[in-house]
Order: C-alpha cells, then sequence, then structure tokens
C-alpha cells in the first residue's frame, strides 16, 4: 500500500539529498532559489504524482517560490523531487505543526495546493483515513481562510460511488452520493465541510489521471505502466471480464485525464478571479477530459505506441471489487469552461503516445522543468 503516511522516520529529505549528493546530478537537487516573503505557494503531497507534475509546471511559469510538504518514506519517490526547484520542504506531520502555531514560515502563504492524502482506494482503516484526508484537510483550509490565501484542493471522482446519483458538479454535494470505499468517503466528508461552511476553496474531483510521475505508486498506478511492463515481458495485456450485462469485456469506461491536462486545469483553479458572470467561482469542479473511453481503447493505445500486434486477454476479476466497480465514468467539465477555461484536452491516443514514447521506453523518466508544458 502506497499512501501519503509516513513509512520510514529514518528516512527524510536531509538525508536523502546528502546520499543523493554522490551523484553527478547533485546540483539539481541542492538548487535552492530566493525566497520572496509576500508570495508563497505551498504544495502539499508535492512529491506525488500530480503534486510534483504540479511544481514542474510552476517551474515552467518561472515560479520557484514554493514550499513542498509530503510523506517521502523509504520508497522512491523523492526521485520526483530531484530535478524540481523549491525554497524548503518540510514532513506533513510538521506542516500541521506549523499551521496550527502559525509560524513565520508561512507568514507569506498566497496559495495553497492541498494534494496530499491516503489515496488508497484498498484502504479499509476509515478512522485513519478521516484523520489524514478529513481532518488535516479542514485544518489547512482554516488556515488559507485566515490567510485570506487560495485555496485549491484534491477532492476525487470516487465521491460519485458508482454514479447513479450522477456525477454533476453543477449542485453541492449532498449526502445522496454514494462512495464505494472509505476512501471517496473521506474525500466526501470535506467536501460537504467546505459547502456547509461556506469556504472560498476549490475543490476538483479528479477523474482517471495517468502519465508520469506515478511510478511510485505501484498497484495504485493508471494501467499504462503495468500495460507497457505486461507488454515488454509477455506481449500481452490483461483486463477485467464485466460483470455487468451492460457491458462486453473490455468495454467498461472510463474518463481518462492525462496529467498534463490535469496540471493546466488546477493552476487555472488558482489563478481564476473570484467572481465571474456575477457568481462567486469558488466550488467544487469536475478535472476530467470529457470523454468516456474504454479499457479496451486504453490498451490498443498502448500497443500502438509501441508499434506492436494487440494482444488483449481478458480475466476475471477478483470478487472484492465485483460490487465496488465503477462500469462508466465520464465527467461534464462545463462548468470549468463556464468560468474561462479554455485549454484544449489532449486525446487519449496522443497522450498515451507522449507517455509511453518519451517517458515508459525512456526508463520511466521523470517530468522536468523544461520539458513539454502543459497545455493552456
Amino acid at each position: 500500500m502506497r499512501c501519503w503516511q509516513r513509512t520510514d522516520l529514518h528516512c527524510n529529505l536531509e538525508f536523502v539529498l546528502k546520499l543523493y549528493c554522490l551523484s553527478p546530478r547533485c546540483d539539481y537537487v541542492v538548487r535552492v532559489v530566493g525566497l520572496s516573503e509576500s508570495n508563497i505557494i505551498l504544495v502539499t503531497g508535492g512529491a506525488g504524482f500530480i503534486g510534483s507534475a504540479l511544481v514542474c509546471e510552476l517551474n515552467n511559469r518561472g515560479f520557484e517560490n514554493i514550499l513542498i510538504a509530503d510523506f517521502l518514506g523509504s520508497g522512491d519517490k523523492f526521485f520526483n523531487l530531484v530535478p524540481l526547484r523549491f525554497v524548503d520542504y518540510v514532513e506533513a506531520d510538521k506542516l500541521l505543526e506549523l499551521v496550527r502555531k502559525n509560524d513565520s514560515l508561512l507568514s507569506g502563504v498566497s496559495h495553497v495546493f492541498h494534494l496530499g492524502a491516503c489515496t488508497s482506494t484498498a484502504e479499509c482503516n476509515a478512522a485513519y483515513l478521516i484523520e489524514n484526508n478529513y481532518a488535516y484537510s479542514k485544518a489547512l483550509a482554516n488556515f488559507a481562510k485566515g490567510k485570506g490565501a487560495r485555496f485549491v484542493y484534491a477532492s476525487s471522482a470516487a465521491t460519485y460511488g458508482d454514479g447513479s446519483t450522477g456525477m454533476s458538479d453543477k449542485v453541492h454535494p449532498n449526502a445522496a452520493l454514494r462512495p464505494l470505499n472509505a476512501y471517496g468517503y473521506s474525500k466526501h466528508l470535506f467536501d460537504l465541510y467546505a459547502v456547509k461552511n461556506n469556504l472560498p476553496a476549490y475543490g476538483m474531483k479528479y477523474f482517471n489521471v495517468f502519465g508520469p510521475n506515478e511510478y511510485h505508486k505501484g498497484d495504485m498506478g493508471s494501467m499504462i505502466p503495468k500495460a507497457y511492463e505486461s507488454i515488454v515481458k509477455t506481449g500481452k495485456v490483461q483486463l477485467f471480464k464485466s460483470e455487468d450485462s451492460r457491458y462486453a469485456d473490455g468495454e467498461q469506461m472510463r474518463d481518462f485525464l492525462y496529467v498534463k491536462d490535469a496540471v493546466a486545469m488546477t493552476i487555472f483553479l488558482s489563478e481564476v478571479p473570484k467572481y465571474a458572470n456575477g457568481k462567486a467561482t469558488h466550488g467544487i469542479y469536475n478535472l476530467g477530459s470529457g470523454v468516456a473511453s474504454t479499457w479496451k481503447e486504453l490498451a490498443l493505445s498502448v500497443f500502438r505506441a509501441m508499434n506492436l500486434k494487440p494482444n488483449i486477454e481478458f480475466v476475471e476479476m477478483p470478487s472484492a471489487l465485483k460490487n465496488k466497480y465503477q462500469y462508466h465514468t465520464r465527467a461534464d467539465i462545463s462548468k470549468l469552461r463556464a468560468i474561462g477555461y479554455t485549454g484544449k484536452i489532449t486525446p487519449l491516443a496522443d497522450a498515451v503516445a507522449d507517455y509511453v514514447r518519451n517517458y515508459l521506453s525512456r526508463g520511466m523518466a521523470r517530468l522536468e522543468p523544461g520539458s513539454a508544458p502543459a497545455s493552456r
């Protein structure tokens, strides 16, 4: 299980940087830039998948006044930080202490991107998820409100459950939603809290995001790196058979969103004016491609990107997933468009080709400042 949690008390950034400085690439690791006291960007989960991609794009846009918080643990997530430029790093539990003390380190915070969370849909410890995902979010949101800082946070499409009550972001979240797992419920609770307390927060219901920098996620990562490795080793991809007669095997559908597009949408929500068309812009937004694609389409895109003949095998779905499986998701992003987002969405086949050819086939290369920017 890979979560936003500490797994090794002896593995922190300072230790990692000292160790990594034995590498010829030490200059990338230890570069620290000037700190602007009037404009600090706080990114929680900044070493994670979307968080590190966000920091990379902020670097591309000239922002280096970034404070990153995360739990690095003993895994290889720290590699996502290596090429990035930021002013400081704190462990996530330490950040909460700084918030509660209103520490001077946070005095210049103008934007908070709260992307840190335990994102494991298989996590069964609901009490841990409530503390890590819900209570932590409340503390940060109220801190940001007190500072007058823009608060942009990660919710999840998992809050919609099986979609039987709809997947609309145009209505306030309510008790009618039925998340299928404790992770989704922990995210739903904070959505409810933000709305009930009229927090000027911008919540993002990410759909199925994929792309470089997700490598540390293991089983919780997208299918694409798994498919790529399977094709390299066995020449085939395995997909779950359908347990729903409405969907043929491999025809179950998801809204897949490239991480570069997800980052562009995220940054937009940090910059959009407080009011548009006479209405407040804060609230909850679906972040997706707006297109439902099948798992089979996704697998075929990987084969095409590798210039190989498709070879798909259908296998039984694990019994633990059968009652918690989403057969169709699609994000309606018209609410995001209505407040001015005009960025183009990368077509699935193009996004997969970029991911496979420029990252996976190059030893799981990470995003680096100066690389292909996010869509705008």
